[in-house]
């Protein structure tokens, strides 16, 4: 286990994931380059799937002690792309996440300017706008009206994962998120196996820009 880092030292980036296949994409992090020689400066965090599953995650790698209790949170893996036109590799940044709860607050990623522009610059097919959260996957009618009412993709953890991180402390949170599943793309078809591979080669592609964000939230700002 890492151990925790110098009060002065920068806090590790932690990228959360619900599932196995999506923190192998993310391979490498707990492998990364060091904080002042103490602890890693990424680490991917498994959460389980679904919102409590990330809650009780996030609540435990972000309390009082932990190396991670102070940094900047990317909840990353898969989507299901809700305009038309989607595709299975396309990317989804959020600009904010709201819960599948009614009523819930949207969180704000006001720091995901340098993702966007990393991402776009590899050539990657990226959208940008509301991430939806659920507690269950979804299709056909409800993803319609998902995108009617203003979201562009839905995932199961992405919101409980930054609505926990900010409740935690104030710190930059972000959303990236690989379509695996689009309108005209469902993975009850067989057909969509390649797409599934496309969805793990770009989320495993991404991982690089994760850190150059990072180094952009410790730039001083002007």
């Amino acid at each position: 286990m890492s151990r925790r880092p110098p009060p002065d030292a920068d806090p590790p980036l932690l990228v959360a994931c619900a599932l196995g296949i999506e923190r192998f994409a993310l391979r490498g992090g707990d492998r990364g380059e060091k904080v002042g020689g103490a602890g890693p400066r990424l680490v991917t965090l498994r959460t389980g799937m679904g919102p409590q599953a990330a809650e009780r995650a996030l609540t435990k790698a972000l309390g009082e002690g932990a190396v991670t209790a102070r940094s900047p949170v990317v909840a990353s893996g898969f989507c299901a792309g809700l305009a038309p036109g989607m595709q299975p590799g396309d990317v989804v940044v959020a600009e904010a996440t709201r819960g599948h709860e009614p009523g819930a607050p949207d969180v704000r990623c006001r720091d995901n300017g340098p993702l966007l522009q990393a991402l776009r610059q590899r050539g990657l097919r990226v959208h940008s706008g509301l991430l939806r959260g659920s507690d269950h996957v979804v299709r056909g009618a409800e993803r319609a009206e998902l995108h009617a009412a203003g979201a562009v993709a839905v995932d199961m953890e992405s919101a409980a994962t930054l609505r926990t991180a900010m409740r935690a402390g104030s710190r930059p949170v972000a959303a990236v998120r690989v379509v695996v599943d689009a309108p005209e793309h469902e993975l009850v078809r067989i057909g969509t196996v390649r797409g599934g591979i496309s969805a793990f080669r770009v989320l495993r592609s991404v991982l690089p820009v994760f850190y150059e964000w990072h180094r952009s939230l410790l730039l001083p700002r002007r």
